[in-house]
C-alpha cells in the first residue's frame, strides 16, 4: 500500500495528543485492544503522568468496579489503608489485581498527592459496575450505603423502608452472585418477588436523594454526596441488570452488555463533573461506533459507554484507540501489509500517535483490509471507525510479561 502517512504520525505524549483535538476534553479516553499486557498499561501510566504535569488532568478512571475503586481513591487521596490491601481489594477483573503497572500507578498517585492541598490531589475512579463476565454482585453494599447516608441526614419518616426491611429482602449474597445465572436465566434471582420489591425501594431511595439534594449538599461534604449518588446509581443499575439476567428471551445477552455500557457511561459522566480525566478501558467500551462481539456463538451489538458519553458531551469527549502490530506470545504475528496495522507497522517508530481523521482522508481511495486475529483475546482496529476516532496510538510489538486475560 504505497501511501505516505508520515505527516500524520507523532510521538506519544500529551502535547501530540492535544494537538489532535479542538480543545482539552473533560474525558480523554484511551482504549486498548486486549487486556493484561504490561506494555499497554505502562504506556497508559506514562500518558497520565504527562497529562497531569502538562495539562492539569487530575483523575484517572479505569475499567474496574466503581465501588471497589473507592478504596483506591481513599488511599491515593488520604493514605487510608495500605498499598498491598488496596491492590488486593480495590480492583475487579483478574487482569488488574496482580498488575505491576497498576501497582506503580497507585504508588505514584499516592506519592504525588502527599503534602498537596486536597483541591490539587489526583483522584482514582472505577468506571465499571460491580460486574464480571460470570455474573454480578449483590446490590447489598450499594443499597445499604445509600440507605445509611439518607438515614443519617434526612428525617427517617421520609425513607421508604427500614434497614431491617432491606436486610430481609436482600437475603444471602450468594444467590445474587450465582455464576450459573449468567448462562441460565432460571438460576437468577433477579425476577423474584423480593428483587422486584427491592427495585421499587431503590428507585424511591434515589428519588428521595434527588429531592433532598439542596439540603444534602450543605449537610455533608461534596465527596460524601458524590459517593451516595454513586451508591444510588449502582444499586439501581445492579437490580436492573439482575432483572434482565433472569430474562429467557434471545435478546437477553444484548440487553446485559448494553446495561453494562449504560452503567459505565453514567459513572464517566459523574467523573467528568470533577474536571478533566483520563479514561482507560477496552476499545469496544470507548469507541463512538456500535460495538460488536460474539458470546456463546451469538453476535451482540450495543452502544458502548464511549458512544453514550460522546452523545452527551460532544467535543468534551475524545477517543484514542490503540492498535497493535504483534503479540507473538499469543500467536499474533506481523500484520498483513494491506491492513491498517500492516501500514502502521511499516513505520520506523516503535510506538506513535496517528491523526485518525487525516489518515482516513489519506486512505479514502484505498481503504485497508480488516485484520483478522488468530487469538480471540485481541480485537484488531476496524478501519471503518477511522472517521469517528480522534487518534490511534500504535504499538509495534507487545513483549511477553504481565498477566494475560482475554475477556472484555
Amino acid at each position: 500500500m504505497a501511501i505516505d502517512i508520515k505527516d500524520t504520525v507523532q510521538a506519544v505524549d500529551a502535547a501530540a495528543v492535544m494537538g489532535l483535538l479542538p480543545g482539552r476534553p473533560r474525558l480523554l479516553a484511551l482504549g486498548e485492544p486486549t487486556h493484561g499486557e504490561a506494555t499497554l498499561l505502562g504506556l497508559r501510566n506514562e500518558l497520565f503522568r504527562h497529562l497531569v504535569e502538562q495539562e492539569g488532568y487530575r483523575t484517572i478512571a479505569i475499567e474496574s468496579d466503581c465501588v471497589r475503586g473507592l478504596l483506591v481513591d481513599d488511599y491515593v487521596t488520604s493514605g487510608t489503608g495500605t498499598l498491598d490491601d488496596v491492590m488486593a481489594r480495590g480492583f475487579s477483573h483478574e487482569w488488574f489485581n496482580g498488575s505491576d503497572a497498576n501497582r506503580e500507578l497507585v504508588r505514584w498517585m499516592r506519592a504525588f498527592n502527599d503534602g498537596r492541598p486536597r483541591s490539587e490531589r489526583l483522584r482514582f475512579a472505577g468506571m465499571d459496575g460491580p460486574l464480571e463476565m460470570t455474573g454480578a454482585a449483590s446490590p447489598r453494599q450499594a443499597l445499604t450505603a445509600l440507605h445509611g447516608y439518607l438515614l443519617a441526614h434526612v428525617n427517617a419518616d421520609l425513607l421508604p423502608c427500614t434497614e431491617e426491611t432491606l436486610d430481609r429482602l436482600l437475603g444471602a449474597d450468594d444467590p445474587w452472585s450465582e455464576p450459573a445465572a449468567m448462562r441460565d436465566p432460571a438460576r437468577s434471582v433477579g425476577r423474584s418477588v423480593r428483587a422486584k420489591e427491592l427495585r421499587l425501594l431503590a428507585d424511591d431511595l434515589v428519588a428521595l436523594f434527588d429531592e433532598q439534594t439542596p439540603h444534602l449538599m450543605t449537610a455533608t461534604s461534596r465527596d460524601a454526596w458524590d459517593r451516595a449518588r454513586l451508591f444510588g446509581r449502582t444499586a439501581t443499575g445492579l437490580l436492573r441488570y439482575h432483572y434482565w439476567m433472569a430474562d429467557p428471551a434471545p435478546s437477553r445477552m444484548t440487553r446485559l452488555v448494553a446495561l453494562r455500557g449504560r452503567m459505565m457511561a453514567d459513572n464517566l459522566t459523574a467523573v467528568a463533573e470533577r474536571g478533566p480525566a483520563l479514561v482507560h478501558a477496552h476499545n469496544a467500551h470507548l469507541q463512538r461506533d456500535l460495538s460488536t462481539m460474539r458470546m456463546g456463538g451469538a453476535p451482540l451489538e450495543w452502544w458502548s459507554a464511549g458512544a453514550l458519553v460522546s452523545a452527551r458531551m460532544g467535543t468534551d469527549y475524545a477517543f484514542l484507540a490503540t492498535a497493535l502490530g504483534t503479540i507473538r506470545h499469543q500467536g499474533v504475528d506481523v500484520p498483513p501489509p494491506a491492513t491498517l496495522e500492516g501500514l502502521l507497522y511499516g513505520l520506523p517508530e516503535d510506538r506513535c500517535v496517528v491523526d485518525a481523521r487525516r489518515l482516513a482522508a489519506a486512505l479514502a481511495t484505498t481503504p485497508p483490509t480488516p485484520r483478522v486475529s488468530p487469538w480471540f483475546g485481541y480485537a484488531p482496529f476496524d478501519p471503518a471507525h477511522l472517521a469517528t476516532t480522534d487518534g490511534i496510538v500504535f504499538v509495534k510489538d507487545i513483549v511477553a510479561g504481565g498477566k494475560d486475560v482475554v475477556s472484555h
